[in-house]
């Protein structure tokens, strides 16, 4: 995903977006924080869907930050609308953080939004909210930039990464320049049967999970460990919709766990999910160790774990997702023998993680969303000659 190659004021004309939100007090305070982006207009504030919709009709928008609750029309309702209107419209949702919310925010990630905001508790919070500031402000970047790619438009530049608050929920980190240089494949050379599949995502990342696991077949004998950057209220929310999108036992990794086969662990919100050998069985734990890239949960201490509990017989799959979370634990995963494969560019609502490990040559194959289920299947079920 690119950086950005030139500033809003040297080629780039800044983001279009538009506030959904029945709140004037909400739609005040992100105009507060947005219009000190010289990068980013606003070209339209409504206060629910129905006039969203009427907006979109009048306006050129690049990016809607779409707020769920709402009277009239609510975001749920308005989203396949406002898709239909403008198919390549970029749209975040935005949510209190609660089990409804983090429900309706996934389905209307299935049904097209492309990522979600938690808006803090309440206005005060907001205004002190420095992390949420930046993730909001960097997810509409990082996003009119996915919409101008499709669409041909310059970006301007994207700026630094987001931080969050450890106790609160992971914000954007930077997304990876598109490199210049061509992808280097490793030769899969490992013929050994994996023992461990473990994924890493973050923005797309449920869409692409529910699809990958939705259309993967349940008889593997292999553990999946997967990290996506998710608030805490929505990761116990994302393991039901994996549950009923796959058929698979997914569940969040619970601390002192000890793993079974064929059953899918999730990294809950706000704790590294890591794998230990405790006599001869391998043992999930949690811990709040500070955030890796600007995250907790983050892939890479997952991945360091998994390399060393598994060692050559670890298959790491890592999907869309902004930043580079998951570059130095696939390092260590290829240290230790073990196989990497990343989502490709074109099928990536955001090319910083998958393109990070491809683009470092850890990877032994690149390939489109709609073929790793069949890649999954089949090098899990590999064994030596």
């Amino acid at each position: 995903m690119p950086a950005g190659a030139a500033g809003g004021g040297a080629g780039g004309a800044p983001y279009r977006i538009m506030l959904v939100d029945d709140s004037a007090v909400i739609r005040g305070l992100y105009t507060k924080v947005i219009s000190a982006e010289p990068d980013i207009e606003i070209v339209a504030s409504v206060g629910d869907g129905e006039m969203a919709l009427r907006a979109l009709e009048r306006n050129d928008i690049e990016v809607a930050v779409l707020d769920i609750e709402m009277p009239r029309m609510d975001g749920l309702t308005a989203l396949p609308k406002l898709l239909k209107i403008n198919p390549n419209l970029q749209i975040i949702m935005s949510s209190t953080l609660t089990l409804k919310n983090a429900d309706i925010s996934l389905r209307a990630m299935q049904a097209g939004a492309k990522d979600y905001i938690p808006k803090p508790t309440t206005t005060g919070a907001l205004v002190s909210a420095a992390d949420f500031k930046r993730e909001l402000v960097q997810k509409i970047k990082v996003l009119g930039a996915a919409r101008r790619k499709v669409s041909g438009g310059k970006a301007p530049s994207v700026a630094q990464p987001a931080r969050f608050s450890a106790d609160r929920r992971p914000a954007a980190a930077a997304p990876v320049a598109k490199p210049a240089a061509r992808i280097a494949l490793r030769t899969d050379t490992n013929r050994q049967q994996p023992e461990a599949i473990a994924i890493g995502s973050s923005t797309g990342g449920p869409q692409a999970l529910m699809k990958v696991l939705g259309n993967l077949r349940r008889d593997l004998p292999q553990p999946i460990f997967i990290t996506q950057h998710m608030p805490a209220t929505f990761t116990p929310i994302l393991a039901e919709h994996l549950s009923r999108a796959s058929g698979w036992d997914c569940r969040e990794g619970k601390d002192g766990e000890v793993v079974t086969p064929n059953r899918i662990y999730l990294a809950p919100g706000n704790y590294h999910m890591v794998i230990e050998v405790e006599g001869g069985r391998k043992i999930i734990r949690l811990n709040q160790n500070p955030p890796e890239n600007f995250c907790r949960p983050s892939v890479d201490p997952m991945l360091r774990s998994l390399a060393k509990a598994y060692g050559s017989r670890l298959l790491v799959l890592m999907l869309t997702g902004m930043g580079k979370d998951g570059q130095a634990g696939s390092e260590v995963a290829v240290q230790a023998g073990g196989t990497v494969a990343a989502q490709d560019e074109e099928t990536s609502v955001v090319w910083g993680m998958p393109g990070a490990v491809a683009t470092a040559g850890l990877c032994s194959a690149v390939l489109p969303l709609d073929r790793m289920s069949a890649y999954l299947y089949e090098r899990a079920l590999r064994s030596a000659a």
